[in-house]
């Protein structure tokens, strides 16, 4: 019988790719190539690394062997190869990469369904079962569709999908400290962020716990993707190692991300 959880990101991921869609699929021309807040990166550079991850993700799932030369591709050019995926897809007519783009999605999503829900398959990082792989491209699809739509200039309603960036934000804790070569405190926090639309509260770590995390789960997501500035959310942090944590949270893998000026967010 299929994992009840594994079952509901998949239907969250799928929900979140059909909402991205259609906030794009029927952009004009010179939508496409407006520039987002990703420097360098337009609308079309968005989809275009999106399609690409989904991509690399369907391998990861079916063809362990077609992956394994991804990963050799990336170790040639660890600073560049991103961008170079982005480039690719965004050279694309906007048509052609929005269709790419919706087939990669159909194909994953059943890639993702018929995957054995305790197999670990693949990454970049280290290997990750089928429903945390669709938990971190929830968390992507989510991160640059806000780059999206603050270039289109809209305000997204959010949703209870958020649980799973927030999940991979709160996880993610000691990769932030690792990644910037810093000790990460051996305590837990407790986290403790409103949903969106309602009065219930989504908690992470102990009750007791000295250093602690409030305010609204959007927030805190947006904090976590770095699509906003600390300086511009209502996230409150309780003992230092907690307020040290707001200033350099990442839920992504790579490189700390130099994330958005104040005032520029939202």
């Amino acid at each position: 019988m299929p994992d009840p959880s594994a079952v509901a990101v998949f239907v969250d991921l799928r929900e979140e790719g059909r909402e991205l869609d259609s906030l794009v699929g029927e952009l004009s021309a010179p939508d496409w190539a407006r520039p987002t807040p990703a420097p360098g990166w337009s609308v079309a550079h968005q989809i275009a690394h999106l399609h690409w991850t989904d991509r690399a993700s369907l391998l990861a799932l079916t063809d362990a062997t077609g992956f394994a030369v991804l990963v050799e591709e990336a170790l040639k050019a660890p600073d560049t190869f991103v961008d170079a995926g982005a480039e690719e897809g965004a050279a694309l007519a906007p048509a052609d990469l929005l269709a790419r783009w919706r087939a990669g999605r159909d194909a994953l999503d059943e890639a993702l369904a018929a995957a054995s829900p305790e197999a670990k398959f693949p990454w970049y990082g280290p290997p990750m079962k089928a429903a945390s792989m669709a938990s971190a491209r929830l968390m992507e699809t989510w991160a640059h569709g806000q780059d999206i739509a603050d270039a289109l200039g809209v305000r997204r309603v959010p949703t209870a999908r958020l649980r799973h960036v927030a999940r991979i934000g709160v996880r993610a804790r000691d990769y932030a400290y690792a990644v910037r070569g810093l000790a990460a405190p051996a305590g837990e926090f407790r986290i403790e962020l409103t949903a969106p639309g309602s009065a219930e509260v989504w908690t992470y770590g102990p009750e007791d716990a000295p250093q602690r995390v409030t305010g609204p789960a959007l927030d805190f997501c947006l904090l976590v993707t770095q699509r906003a500035h600390r300086a511009d959310l209502a996230l409150t942090a309780a003992g230092p190692d907690a307020d040290r944590w707001l200033d350099i949270a990442q839920a992504f893998a790579g490189p700390a991300g130099p994330g958005r000026a104040p005032g520029t967010s939202r």
